[in-house]
């Protein structure tokens, strides 16, 4: 069982949702990160079976079993994903030392349109200044689901977010997320791990909810992510959905937005 007081907050789920991503900086120990460093390097990290659960697919003496087996960690993944989820699959991304050519911008899931959702972890176990690159994404572009290709004449978008980190970030992401890889212009192998992640449970206040009736939380769901334009109307009626879903509530909402949506003739009103 994850001690509550690693568990998200409802603010922070509301970024979650607003946002399809968390940041965590330097959250993984420096002796910790330079074993998946080497664990990397060495082609060492194994492979696991596609809907196994995750707490059995790396052994106690694993470097990369070991960050995801931090507490922190865990309560990240339990906020999100439920208790015991399951491995999906990994990958270790490598941009070379000296390439100049960044990847296109894609998503993953093109055929993934549940509400219920899975998380990617991107982890960096080393130093990623920005001449290495790090990776690209594109905040609040999760509700977008694009087949991979069709954003892949995109070049640059209004608030992208190159990540620029010290060794030990982990940003945990929404599946649906836009991101692709960067130039590296320096001497060094760019290391990057992913961790795709499957629920097992209804995704509905597993987070500490202590804080559910924050006054801030409209207000996060009501970001507007510049690359919009006129389309923030739609993100924000995704976001009220979603929130609805994760919290159980059919009836929140921000504003009017869902409220005039609903508003049908054939609804019977009730009395004021």
């Amino acid at each position: 069982m994850v001690d509550k007081k690693y568990l998200l907050d409802s603010k922070q789920m509301a970024h979650f949702v607003a946002d399809g991503y968390l940041r965590f900086d330097e959250l993984v120990p420096t002796e910790l990160n330079e074993a998946v460093h080497a664990e990397m390097e060495d082609h060492g990290i194994g492979r696991g079976t596609a809907g196994v659960p995750l707490s059995a697919i790396w052994p106690q003496s694993s470097p990369i079993g070991s960050v995801f087996r931090l507490p922190e960690v865990q309560g990240i993944i339990h906020s999100l994903v439920g208790p015991d989820p399951l491995y999906d699959h990994h990958a270790v991304h490598t941009v070379n030392a000296g390439r100049d050519i960044g990847q296109h911008w894609h998503a993953d899931a093109i055929i993934d349109t549940r509400m219920h959702f899975d998380i990617q972890f991107f982890y960096f176990a080393h130093d990623t200044p920005r001449e290495m690159g790090g990776t690209m994404i594109l905040p609040g572009s999760h509700y977008r689901r694009v087949c991979e290709s069709d954003i892949a004449r995109y070049h640059n978008f209004l608030e992208q977010l190159p990540i620029v980190c010290k060794a030990g970030t982990i940003f945990v992401v929404h599946h649906g997320i836009w991101h692709c890889a960067q130039p590296n212009q320096t001497d060094r192998m760019r290391y990057m791990f992913k961790l795709r992640l499957n629920p097992t449970v209804r995704q509905m206040c597993l987070w500490n909810t202590d804080d559910l009736d924050d006054p801030a939380i409209p207000g996060i769901l009501n970001a507007n992510h510049k690359w919009y334009g006129n389309d923030v109307r739609l993100e924000i009626v995704n976001r009220i959905k979603f929130w609805r879903f994760l919290v159980g509530d059919d009836k929140f909402d921000v504003g009017y937005w869902m409220g005039r949506l609903e508003n049908l003739p054939e609804n019977v009103l009730e009395a004021a």
